[in-house]
């Protein structure tokens, strides 16, 4: 991300934070320069306030960090008011941001995704999560006081896990166009890859409590920003003809989103033939004209297909798209109620997976 703002000088309360988040999560200052992409020796300067630092620079380290960028510029006493619970106990994965290991995560809260998948947080109990788990009720209790505790670490581990694929993928790219259509690559493919998680951030966020809900909704934001700084820098570039970049940039994010609602992973088309789509929608959205560009890596238009052939394609896609919403339709009838505690109206039928055993009385 180039081109940022001009600095200002680091305020007491940014650089202690950038000092002790990064402690807290074991990251030296050469890697933590090496995911911001500047040098080790700026990251001191930051941090022991010799330099400025500008407010691209804050998001920047922020999202390497993991954290909301207001954390970093809060007062501490408010931030722990504000934010009880830390994601600074969850391991930051980073790799090949095209591929998706399964997560280090223990059997209660793997136990407590599949719950909160099958009947959603409210239908969910601490009986239910530990029939999922294999384990006794009590041993729940152990590793965890409550649901609620459950849903804050599986989101932390969500939008870690998302935060630094999208600026792995961001830095990828050679120019605003590239990054763009990388970054919508990368949102694209976790939403499918890691549709549990996805699906339970999608849909649980309203039951967090308060100040979780506002921690988070801040992480969330960050994605958003990201997204919405390379498609300023396209249009600086003068690579882009869009009127209203935020309002295409929220919709861009929100049909990454959705694809929690509606993809099936034995379906015709793959998680990464899906991403390479989305970013070519994305592009086309913000009005970008490949024909008119010079090529640039990955962004290729695809080979045409012959006519029957793609008529074919669109067909069969048409075919899944309509048995789905019949399926939908029908898991849904049985009234207002049950629809609220399964969650029909946005739970495909194949993820409604149900515990071995009937869950008793909470």
């Amino acid at each position: 991300m180039k081109g940022v703002s001009g600095p200002v000088t680091a305020a007491p309360n940014t650089r202690e934070a950038v000092r002790r988040l990064r402690a807290a999560r074991g990251i030296s200052v050469r890697e933590l320069a090496a995911r911001v992409g500047v040098s080790p020796a700026t990251i001191s300067a930051i941090e022991n306030g010799k330099t400025g630092i500008s407010v691209q620079r804050l998001h920047q380290i922020a999202i390497a960090l993991a954290v909301p960028a207001a954390s970093l510029v809060e007062d501490p006493v408010a931030a722990t008011q504000l934010r009880s619970a830390t994601p600074s106990s969850v391991p930051l994965v980073t790799g090949n941001w095209r591929e998706f290991a399964p997560l280090p995560i223990g059997p209660v809260l793997a136990g407590a995704i599949k719950a909160f998948v099958a009947t959603g947080y409210h239908g969910a109990s601490m009986r239910s999560i530990a029939q999922f788990a294999n384990m006794s009720v009590p041993g729940v209790y152990h590793h965890y006081p409550s649901k609620q505790d459950l849903l804050v670490k599986i989101l932390d581990i969500t939008m870690m896990d998302l935060l630094w694929r999208l600026q792995h993928a961001r830095d990828d790219g050679n120019n605003p166009i590239e990054r763009i259509a990388l970054v919508v690559e990368a949102l694209a493919l976790f939403h499918t890859r890691r549709s549990d998680l996805s699906f339970i951030g999608t849909s649980e966020m309203r039951s967090l409590e308060p100040h979780h809900y506002r921690r988070i909704g801040r992480l969330r934001d960050e994605v958003q920003h990201l997204l919405d700084t390379e498609i300023a820098a396209a249009i600086t570039a003068g690579d882009l003809a869009v009127n209203y970049r935020r309002d295409a940039g929220k919709a861009i994010a929100t049909m990454c989103t959705a694809l929690v609602q509606w993809f099936q992973p034995d379906g015709l088309t793959t998680p990464e033939q899906i991403a390479k789509e989305y970013a070519q929608f994305a592009l086309r959205l913000l009005g970008y004209n490949a024909m008119r560009q010079p090529q640039s890596r990955d962004l290729a238009p695809a080979a045409p297909v012959g006519a029957a052939g793609s008529r074919d394609v669109i067909l069969l896609r048409q075919k899944v798209v309509a048995r789905a919403m019949v399926q939908r339709r029908l898991s849904c009838s049985r009234g207002p109620a049950d629809r609220q505690v399964r969650g029909c109206s946005w739970l495909p039928l194949a993820k409604r997976v149900q515990p071995a055993a009937t869950a008793g009385p909470r």
